[in-house]
């Protein structure tokens, strides 16, 4: 080890300001950990495995579908192969709703010209029984007006619901990575906390217009509806697709609104997303007076209503084992793809930074937990009810959010690292405006400075698990990351496979994921919290 010497003045700010000092001055590298660490998981990784058992295997994942099952099952069987104690499906407080899967589907344009039709049907849609040929009718209403004209004519037809969406050649590339000048923009930034919330919104005239459409396909007895891939960043066939919408007023407010995946959803008519070539070509033949012909095939299964569950295990800790420090990932996919960079990437990374932890053949001071969760994709329901019944909740349901109530659990509580935004390599940490833990995550970030990892910000970032944490005062944090295709090409959508997965990329995060949840389970003191 190195011996480091204090300069005199540095001497002095410790008498004067003994907190500020201790804070940067005594967080130690234990250099041999992190050297086998790093050895384990850049020369021996099992990530890709990992990634494709939860891709290949049992992707996609939708929450309480056959296949979440069957991911859930693999990760707890292999978080137990490798000695991860503690292994359970941690079963939420109330039903999520209905699993469901896609068993057969095809959709064919016969004629006038005869091309099969890239698309993917919605979650939690119901099906068709057996092969369905019927004339398409393009619903091209941009007013309430428009809406009287279709009336009669909707009958035993497949509906093209939606307006065309525009597609123009691609000159930006798909895949990028950060460049110096943004980190350096991020390292800059102020805090950019907000708990602000949904606020109430007016309905809009197009809101109240869709409503008209989907109440007029569904009186007047449509086969299915069809719409375009909405994101005119995707081109090239990819489609973006979630769940089946359950049309209601505009004014209805949301918490009176219904899911697809609830037992107790209205009826609902097929729904399918076409990719935005093929939809405009479907929408260009019947402007030009063509009959556009359709054959369709969708068949689905629904399972029964049931709880949710995430995938909790745990290292315990020694001698302060009553403390935690956890890392997690949601397991959960849309259905489109394989769920590869959303979400199956975090999971596989963060299961094997357990891996990792386990090959060192020591114990940690602290617990280390692990919770790979679900229901990310319907609003953070796995990690929010996971928070609620083990470290506490917010009481009120608006703005300012300042009254949290927190169980005993969470004054042993230390820190939450979360993965969540594609195959990208770690660049450093959104903060989450707590500047307390910035001279701590320097630290911990030197072994991997070289490895252009480097960079802190106060800026926030949302969307994901480390929110239901950060919301009652946990520390929880997510990694800024490279975004590589992420936003361009695999979020929510059909191309999220396995081959848009970065392997360095991948081990390089497993690696940082492990220093981090050990440096945190075998430091002096809890995280700081904001």
């Amino acid at each position: 080890m190195i011996k480091r010497f204090l300069h005199p003045f540095t001497v002095l700010l410790a008498l004067l300001f003994p907190g500020i000092v201790f804070a940067q001055q005594t967080e130690k590298i234990d250099t041999a950990i992190v050297s086998k660490i790093k050895d384990e998981g850049m020369n021996r990784s099992k990530v890709m495995d990992i990634l494709s058992m939860l891709t290949d295997i049992h992707g996609p994942r939708l929450t309480n579908s056959p296949g979440y099952k069957k991911a859930a099952d693999y990760a707890k069987s292999s978080l137990e192969s490798w000695g991860v104690q503690n292994v359970h499906f941690d079963t939420w407080e109330e039903d999520f709703g209905r699993g469901w899967q896609l068993k057969k589907f095809s959709l064919q344009n016969l004629g006038p010209v005869y091309f099969p039709v890239i698309a993917y049907p919605k979650a939690w849609t119901p099906g068709v029984k057996g092969a369905v040929a019927a004339e398409a009718v393009y619903l091209d209403i941009k007013k309430e007006e428009d809406l009287n004209q279709y009336k009669g004519k909707l009958k035993g037809k497949i509906v093209l619901f939606s307006l065309p969406t525009p597609v123009k050649p691609g000159f930006k590339p798909d895949a990028t990575r950060l460049n110096d000048s943004t980190l350096l923009q991020m390292s800059n930034a102020d805090i950019s906390e907000s708990f602000g919330g949904r606020r109430f919104q007016a309905p809009t005239e197009p809101q109240r217009l869709a409503y008209l459409k989907w109440d007029l396909c569904q009186k007047e007895g449509a086969i299915a509806v069809l719409e375009a891939s909405p994101s005119a960043r995707l081109e090239d066939g990819t489609v973006t697709v979630s769940a089946a919408t359950v049309p209601y007023p505009a004014e209805t407010p949301f918490s009176k609104r219904v899911s697809s995946y609830k037992a107790n959803a209205p009826k609902i008519l097929p729904q399918v997303v076409v990719a935005a070539e093929h939809y405009n070509r479907m929408v260009r033949q019947i402007q030009k007076g063509q009959t556009v012909k359709l054959e369709l095939t969708l068949e689905t299964e629904f399972t029964p209503s049931a709880p949710g569950y995430n995938v909790i295990g745990e290292i315990q800790g020694t001698d302060l084992k009553d403390e935690v420090v956890m890392i997690g990932a949601h397991l959960d996919s849309w259905h489109s793809g394989t769920g590869t960079t959303d979400n199956a990437a975090g999971s596989a990374v963060m299961m094997e930074a357990m891996r990792i932890l386990k090959s060192l053949g020591v114990t940690p001071k602290r617990t280390i937990r692990i919770g790979l969760w679900g229901g990310e994709e319907q609003g953070l329901l796995g990690s929010k009810s996971y928070v609620k019944r083990t470290y506490g909740e917010r009481l009120d349901k608006a703005f300012p959010y300042d009254s949290i109530q927190l169980k005993p659990g969470a004054e042993k509580f230390s820190v939450y690292l979360n993965m969540d935004n594609g195959t990208g390599k770690f660049r450093g940490v959104y903060l989450q405006g707590n500047d307390k833990v910035r001279p701590i995550f320097r630290n911990w970030m030197k072994p991997f400075n070289k490895m252009g990892a480097s960079t802190l910000t106060l800026q926030n970032t949302g969307g994901t698990d480390h929110l239901s944490f950060d919301a009652i005062g946990l520390p929880g944090f997510q990694f800024i990351q490279d975004p590589i295709e992420y936003s361009t090409r695999t979020h929510h959508t059909s191309m999220d496979l396995y081959d848009k997965a970065v392997e360095p990329d991948l081990k390089h995060n497993a690696t940082m994921i492990a220093v981090f949840a050990w440096m945190a389970a075998n430091r002096d003191e809890l995280i700081p919290r904001k």
